[in-house]
């Protein structure tokens, strides 16, 4: 009788191996009889059994005893060892029959036919944790014959294919999650972890055509991302025209490439993660109107299968349809966007002691201009008017209508400011225009209101719109509070409606929000819902900033809208602020320039020094960002006043084209956006005309104010 052999497959720490059980075992009482008896064929058998690595069980004679190795015990779990050499049927008692198991190996014992099962899922314990987990596998029944030619047993081999289910499964995962990707950036999000979840690779790129060029975003294994990193786009780089890069042959020629060991990356490596690549697969991504590529990479020889291979052509074709989707729907969403701020004031009042800020973000849908506007602007008497509608559609001819209202109200407010005068001559105007189109249906409703800086009152007028939120600052230290401001209604424009006025008065700290309905409406919800909502979380912000403001009420109430966003904010300072502003070129010596100014700028206003060190670390990573990755010069935008500092960084770059090849995001991956949320109490991005503008600020207490 030949030695039992080592065990391919260690047994767990703290039990024995199943050829030490199968040979310390007494078999005489069984019906193999004896070990040193056994028929050679069937010794032979149980050899390459336990020898074997994957999982493997010889169930003999009609009773089936079992004898299994190292990986079959993992998939009986708690039945082992106890199960070695006893009957199937009472090892698995009313599982034999009811999955069918007994009758099949029963059905292979008596015919001599084998027989391969389907797929079916099992728990197995794995892994020095001992927890369990889901496992897919496909188990073959073969019958043993013994030296005679007679039936001995039944041989059940159990293959796994959990790797190819799980496949399979983030396949569909995949395709689902890619009918939600609206841009290419989004596109890039999903691929990258698809990638590096499904296919456990160390490396992963996704390239798209650019202008006669290629550019590409890449995920290496030990990145740091977090929730944080994932709101501000991918890191984009150019990709050169090198025929030696995989990514730049895949997308030219059209063919996949596959290399299972070798230096792949290494005459176009651009640092030691990808001089380490040792196997990588290059996927062509062609569309009518879209090349690219997508590579994925092991630091290990990886033998490419046919399966895995079909997998990945199918991922490949999935993701090129998307990124073509996506690539459409950016350019149709760009020039929407691009229209509707046109319409916007690029520039808003700058008053001694008012603050202003707006904002503006397109619908879910975003595929065309909206109504959604806002405005802002010195009257001849030196007051400030001050205004937010919305034009119901979301189409060109809302837009066009739109733009039609804000500079009718601009010169009718320079000619008459008083609300009920200005709302009566857009209600003319909206009148006209529904008849001039034979259409009854134009929905335009307007808040308006007129600011006296002197005392701070402001004279408001509504026409249908939702009434502004007033937050009033926390008078003896107390907390702030936040309530809607009562104006009386009135009809929507149009309609041949008189309007009456509110009067409300911003006190040195308070804030007013003028916002759209999409701030606040949600489907399935009661407008009360989301107004409740977006009082408590602007009586809630850690200040009355207009800027912070009109960030929060974006995310205010939550779900999403498929309706556009517009917020304004004005907040009356406890007392006139100090700024400056410095225009930084996109140069190497940029980011240091703007911390020896900064740091002299703020020591002369006496800010304290923990502030000024946690503002320039901030201000440097933002610079460092609009520099490097919209490679345009960037304007650093500093305010001071006796509760905060904030700060900004606008980059300039001509948004011209549609699809922006560049991503405002930090300089240095989980790391910027880390130190810029542990260091500042709010910040946020603005997305304006001609560029982005990311900001943040940090409080300052008075007591630590000289």
């Amino acid at each position: 009788m030949p030695a039992l052999p080592a065990q391919a497959a260690a047994a767990a720490p703290g039990r024995p191996s199943c050829s030490d059980l199968v040979r310390d075992r007494d078999w005489g009482a069984t019906g193999l009889g004896p070990r040193n008896q056994w028929d050679q064929a069937v010794a032979a058998t149980v050899e390459l059994v336990l020898s074997a690595p994957m999982p493997m069980a010889y169930g003999h004679g009609p009773a089936f005893l079992l004898i299994y190795n190292e990986a079959y015990a993992d998939l009986l779990g708690a039945l082992h060892p106890a199960a070695l050499g006893r009957p199937a049927a009472e090892v698995f008692g009313d599982l034999w029959q009811s999955h069918g198991l007994g009758g099949v190996v029963d059905e292979v014992f008596r015919t001599g036919r084998p027989f391969l099962e389907a797929e079916t899922p099992l728990t197995v314990v794995r892994g020095p944790s001992g927890r369990p987990e889901q496992a897919f596998f496909t188990r073959g029944h073969s019958v043993v014959r013994d030296v005679d030619g007679a039936i001995a047993g039944v041989l059940t081999i159990a293959a796994e294919t959990t790797q190819v289910t799980r496949r399979l499964q983030s396949l569909g995962e995949l395709t689902s999650r890619l009918a939600g990707a609206l841009t290419v950036d989004d596109v890039a999000r999903v691929v990258l972890g698809y990638a590096m979840t499904s296919f456990d690779v160390d490396h992963c790129a996704f390239a798209v055509d650019d202008g006669g060029a290629y550019r590409y975003v890449r995920r290496i294994r030990g990145e740091m991302l977090d929730e944080a990193d994932e709101r501000l786009p991918p890191v984009w780089k150019r990709l050169p025209n090198d025929q030696r890069s995989p990514l730049v042959a895949a997308a030219q020629t059209g063919r996949p490439s596959f290399v299972p060991d070798g230096e792949p990356l290494r005459h176009v490596a651009s640092d030691r993660h990808e001089r380490r690549i040792r196997a990588l697969a290059a996927l062509p991504l062609r569309t009518p109107s879209l090349t690219g590529a997508l590579t994925m990479g092991y630091r290990v020889p990886h033998t490419w299968l046919p399966a895995e291979r079909a997998l990945l052509d199918a991922a490949g074709r999935l993701v090129a349809q998307a990124a073509e989707r996506a690539r459409r729907f950016e350019a149709q969403h760009g020039t929407a966007q691009l229209l509707q701020r046109s319409m916007l004031p690029e520039h808003l009042p700058e008053l001694e002691t008012f603050r202003i800020a707006a904002r503006y973000d397109v619908g879910v849908d975003g595929n065309a201009a909206g109504g959604d506007f806002y405005d802002a602007f010195r009257l001849l008497d030196g007051r400030l008017a001050m205004v937010l509608g919305d034009v119901a559609g979301h189409d060109v001819r809302a837009a066009a209508v739109m733009g039609q209202v804000r500079a009718a109200l601009r010169a009718m407010a320079l000619t008459d400011p008083a609300p009920p005068s200005v709302l009566a001559g857009l209600d003319r105007l909206v009148g006209s225009l529904g008849a001039e189109s034979r259409n009854e249906e134009i929905f335009v409703t307007v808040v308006y209101g007129v600011l006296d800086p002197a005392d701070g009152t402001i004279t408001l007028a509504s026409a249908g719109h939702p009434p502004p939120v007033l937050r009033r600052a926390g008078q003896g230290g107390g907390p702030p509070t936040a309530e809607l401001v009562k104006v009386p209604p009135g009809a929507p424009l149009g309609l041949g409606g008189r309007w009456q006025t509110g009067l409300v008065r911003l006190e040195p700290g308070d804030t007013i929000l003028m916002f759209s309905d999409g701030v606040v409406e949600r489907r399935g919800h009661a407008l009360t819902e989301g107004l409740d909502a977006l009082v408590a979380a602007t009586a809630s912000a850690t200040s009355g900033d207009p800027r912070n403001l009109c960030s929060l009420a974006t995310s205010a109430v939550a779900g999403t809208t498929d309706d556009d966003v517009a917020v304004l904010a004005v907040e009356r300072a406890v007392a006139m602020s100090r700024s400056a502003t410095m225009l930084v070129a996109a140069e190497p010596t940029g980011p240091s320039r703007v911390r020896q100014w900064m740091s002299a700028r703020l020591r002369e206003w006496s800010v304290p020094d923990p502030v000024i060190g946690a503002a320039i670390l901030c201000t440097s990573e933002l610079t460092t960002n609009a520099l490097l990755h919209a490679g345009t010069p960037a304007q650093v935008h500093i305010d001071l006043n006796a509760e905060r500092l904030l700060v900004s960084v606008a980059d300039t770059g001509t948004r011209g084209s549609v699809i922006r090849a560049h991503a405002d995001t930090m300089s240095s991956r989980g790391r910027g956006l880390g130190l810029i949320e542990e260091l500042s109490d709010s910040w946020g991005t603005d997305p304006t005309v001609r560029g982005t503008t990311v900001w943040f600020e940090i409080l300052i207490a008075n007591d630590r104010r000289d």
